[in-house]
């Protein structure tokens, strides 16, 4: 008797490591009801809950279809496979199809190769671990993707290998990024029209994603708000230089992160255009983020096309670090990007200043035709960190600028130097009282000019000033 106890036993739990159902593969089209019938348990029809429940593991085999036509819920650690396809449409207009994991912890669903277009339109998806899309075609549009517990990966929807779409789709108060990528594949997702809300990824940004693939990253018209929480909202890195990374970053409103977006890495290219970076400091140290928009190049061929955007109320405007190609606006193509009152107060109270464009990098930068938050010349220059400020790093072209309304131009007055940065001397033209300090405010030369002048120092920082204007200038 002891020893059929045992066997009955063991046999129980090899039946349960066993529980799964594997669709054939034939071609066939299931619904929710077919698999309560052909399950063997693993869907069922809970009466007590009134819903459906898958509580074993299901693979929809490829070539096969599963069209979920009422809500679904997860038992405890259950996987959703689709390796043929999947079509969730709801088109009753007052209420959304459910995948809820309310009922049980970790369940998730899973996109494997599959082998047609997995459809989500209309769908409430909450309370599971998280989405798995892997080289697969998959469409999320009206979905809303609530309270994911995200404990065994990342992100809402972790992506590899393909170029899923997202439109009209909520991401708000999950444990994980919303989207994201891994750095050793290749993905381009479409996220259109999409809403981002406390997505809290500890340190990871919201939509989070490595290189991407043939196809252009785009994210438009999108609003991501971290909530005053020290999240960041977009990055996009390919420290492995995987391939050529194209981005398209439009219409969007990234604000009260703890910082708005970062480009990284190598062979990235994008386009930022009509974007609202406001708020983006909620780094308690600015030493370690807060800017609106920063790119960090491992060369080069990190390059970043900035025009028409609002970068403002940011530890820092932009950063650029290391090595990039930055066009803030060229003289025949001019930025219209409203750039100031970017700066931080650190240590304990101490004002660091303004830090609206801050080059850290041996480029130069064209930023001719922004606007930074005044129209004097010398304010301008005081809120740009370039070459001016440290001998090693690129300049900033930054004249003309416009005025507040971000149409008029203000053009360069009273006189011009060249070269800058000069070896040993430097040429002066202009009209007027001309007045060159150092770096230490002490007047060199103090006389009037009219026409050009041969002016002879030693390595330093120099300000020639001429009736209102001044100009920094460094001797090598």
């Amino acid at each position: 008797m002891k020893k059929l106890y045992l066997f009955v036993i063991a046999f129980a739990f090899s039946s349960m490591l066993n529980a799964q159902w594997v669709s054939p593969g034939n071609g066939t089209t299931y619904t929710i009801e077919d698999l309560v019938v052909l399950s063997n348990g693993c869907v069922i029809w809970s009466e007590s809950n009134n819903s459906y429940r898958i509580e074993n593991d299901v693979t929809i085999s490829a070539n096969d279809k599963f069209v979920v036509n009422h809500s679904l819920n997860f038992g405890n650690n259950v996987t959703l496979t689709i390796k043929g396809s999947i079509e969730a449409i709801n088109t009753d207009t007052y209420y959304w199809l459910s995948f809820s994991g309310n009922y049980g912890v970790n369940g998730r669903i899973r996109l494997e190769d599959a082998t047609a277009p997995c459809v989500f339109r209309r769908c409430y998806i909450t309370q599971l671990d998280g989405i798995q899309v892997i080289e697969s075609e998959a469409v999320f549009t009206d979905c809303h993707f609530q309270n994911f517990r995200c404990e065994q990966q990342s992100a809402v929807v972790d992506c590899m290998n393909c170029d899923p779409v997202f439109t009209n789709c909520n991401f708000d108060n999950n444990s994980g990024s919303a989207i994201s990528s891994p750095a050793n594949g290749q993905t381009s997702p479409q996220i259109i029209d999409c809403i981002f809300f406390l997505n809290l990824g500890e340190n990871r940004p919201q939509i989070n994603l490595g290189p991407g693939a043939q196809d252009s990253i785009r994210i438009v018209r999108c609003t991501i708000d971290d909530g005053d929480h020290t999240i960041g909202g977009i990055s996009i890195a390919d420290l492995m230089g995987t391939g050529a990374t194209k981005i398209l970053l439009k219409d969007n409103i990234i604000k009260n992160c703890r910082y708005g977006y970062n480009q990284q890495g190598y062979n990235l290219s994008s386009v930022i255009i009509g974007n609202q970076f406001i708020n983006n400091k909620l780094e308690t140290n600015p030493m370690n983020g807060g800017s609106g928009i920063s790119i960090y190049g491992m060369d080069e061929n990190n390059k970043a096309y900035i025009r028409n955007n609002v970068i403002t109320n940011n530890h820092w405007g932009i950063t650029v670090i290391n090595a990039a190609d930055v066009d803030l606006g060229t003289e025949d193509n001019w930025g219209h990007n409203v750039i100031h009152g970017n700066g931080h107060v650190y240590n304990y109270g101490a004002n660091y200043g303004i830090f609206d464009l801050y080059n850290n990098s041996a480029y130069d930068i064209t930023a001719v035709g922004n606007y930074w938050g005044t129209i004097d010349e010398q304010e301008i220059e005081e809120h740009i960190t370039h070459q001016f400020d440290d001998p090693s790093l690129g300049l900033v072209y930054y004249i003309p600028f416009l005025t507040e309304d971000g149409v008029n131009e203000v053009k360069t007055t009273g006189f011009e130097v060249w070269p800058n940065p000069a070896q040993d001397s430097f040429i002066v033209e202009g009209k007027g009282k001309m007045t060159i300090t150092n770096a230490l405010g002490q007047i060199l030369i103090n006389h009037d000019i009219d026409g050009k002048e041969s002016i002879a120092l030693p390595q330093g920082i120099y300000y020639v000033k001429i009736g209102n204007t001044t100009r920094k200038v460094i001797v090598e």
